[in-house]
């Protein structure tokens, strides 16, 4: 299979390629072509473990692997590094689900995809004879840089600079990345928010093509969900929740379910629609936002406008104003009109920008509804929840949870809510979400929430407070490229 970039279908690149150039020459996404000649038996999967499940989808996404290449590949990424290998477990709550998506090294859903990206990165680098190594760039709003980090560190060949909002992610978040051990990692502040931090990532690989003397024998990469091998593992999650219910008896194979999903980047939900592209039967994806809500206004209205005030919220994760995989989406909506694609991006870029044809907002509305919940309305959705059921949620999930509430109004289906962080990652917001008043110290809280819960503090959250600091330093934003070939070419 050949994936070609979403701006133009001439520059095209097998699997392995695309992994390992993370984004294409002219700034656009790789993606796949066609859905419809992906070979996937979706059924069979639904008999299967977590982890062969896992590796039968890859497979079939990233067909230049052998099944047994990614089945092996598969045990390594994730065998003995989750809870369990169920992975992402499935919790009855209420009237609805929620998918546990934070049992992994981080305690957050990014492991599920960053666990996996460095054995494809690695095996990549075998099947095409690169010798160079690699720099991996990674602008983060909170969690993607701490599960990149962990997958990476240490990684034979590769190299991981991480940037993040000097002032825009949680003291937990924090401490997760400037504590990071290993040789080969490097984190970075941003004096601007995640949009800035990200922007300039991508100002550096236009760049590093349009003058490749900038880097001296290496090669840029991502761990965004740019990067289609970080997309491609988080497909699976949506196939094994929809196996729980049928093994719980909730549902009959074939029958409908939808998934309500706290986005900011929408790659977390882009990956649920590649699952319905690939067999499985969901009747709606609920993207919720917080109070950033540009991908609600744009899903409501057709009209994506990053001009707006950006607010700093207590689900950081998701304040984004610059949402990269909505270009996927376009590509398939479109029914991979580059040219559009292309268009509609420069408009972004240079006006802030734009809106979509009549014909491509109802085909989208027909896949996709949204809404949005303010910092509020989540920290009484977070109370609400752990008071009726017992069930403590982080502050993204809760967005999540309130806004499937007005869904579930109407749905007879089953409603799938995904939780993509513990609540250990914000026990500040949270506990101040429980009425107590939270210590200042952010870490002081990690023990207070465990003690009102009874909850284990996850254990990699819990010796933070005393880990050493390796990281300190911030950059102004539009020092970022330069940053970049500074430290790369050391």
């Amino acid at each position: 299979m050949l994936y070609q970039s979403t701006r133009n279908k001439n520059l095209t690149a097998t699997g392995p390629e695309a992994i390992l150039q993370g984004i294409a020459p002219d700034g656009g996404l790789y993606m796949i072509p066609d859905f419809s000649a992906v070979s996937l038996d979706w059924k069979s999967l639904l008999e299967l473990d977590t982890i062969p499940m896992a590796a039968k989808i890859l497979q079939a996404l990233l067909p230049d692997f052998t099944p047994e290449e990614m089945e092996e590949l598969a045990k390594k990424a994730y065998c003995g590094k989750f809870e369990s290998d169920d992975l992402t477990p499935l919790a009855k709550v209420g009237d609805r689900y929620v998918l546990e998506l934070f049992r992994g090294p981080t305690s957050a859903f990014k492991d599920v995809a960053l666990s996996m990206l460095p054995q494809l990165m690695t095996a990549s680098r075998g099947k095409t004879g690169m010798k160079e190594e690699i720099v991996i760039l990674t602008a983060t709003s909170g969690d993607t840089g701490k599960a990149a980090l962990e997958g990476f560190h240490d990684v034979e060949g590769i190299r991981i600079i991480v940037f993040f909002p000097k002032d825009g992610v949680s003291a937990v978040q924090k401490a997760q990345m400037v504590t990071q051990e290993g040789n080969n990692v490097l984190v970075t502040a941003i004096k601007g928010n995640f949009d800035d931090a990200q922007t300039g990532v991508k100002k550096t690989f236009a760049a590093a093509a349009a003058d490749p003397s900038k880097l001296k024998g290496i090669e840029l990469s991502s761990a965004n969900s740019i990067n289609i091998g970080r997309l491609a593992p988080q497909v699976v999650y949506y196939f094994k929740a929809y196996a729980d219910l049928v093994r719980e008896g909730a549902i009959a194979i074939g029958d409908e379910v939808s998934y309500v999903v706290p986005t900011g980047n929408f790659g977390d939900i882009l990956a649920g629609y590649f699952a319905k592209k690939l067999g499985l039967p969901v009747k709606k994806f609920i993207c919720a936002s917080n109070e950033n809500k540009v991908l609600t206004d744009f899903l409501n209205e057709g009209l994506y406008d990053r001009k707006r005030p950006f607010y700093k919220t207590t689900s950081p994760s998701m304040d984004i104003l610059v949402s990269s995989n909505l270009e996927r989406l376009l590509f398939m909506m479109s029914d991979g009109n580059d040219e559009l694609v292309a268009s509609l991006m420069k408009q972004l870029n240079e006006e802030g920008s734009y809106r979509v044809p009549a014909e491509m907002l109802n085909k989208i509305q027909k896949e996709f509804s949204a809404g949005f919940c303010g910092d509020q309305q989540t920290a009484e959705t977070i109370a609400r929840v752990w008071k009726d059921y017992g069930y403590l949620m982080d502050t993204h999930t809760a967005v999540a949870w309130a806004v499937s509430e007005e869904y579930k109004k109407e749905a007879s289906e089953p409603v799938i809510v995904l939780s993509t962080a513990s609540p250990f990652k914000f026990p500040h917001a949270v506990l101040e979400a429980l009425g107590e008043e939270p210590a200042a110290d952010e870490f002081d809280c990690l023990d207070r929430l465990s003690a009102l819960s009874g909850l284990p503090i996850p254990k990699n959250l819990a010796g933070l407070k005393t880990a050493t600091v390796r990281f300190d330093h911030a950059i102004e934003k539009d020092a970022l490229v330069e940053y970049v070939f500074e430290q790369a070419n050391k």
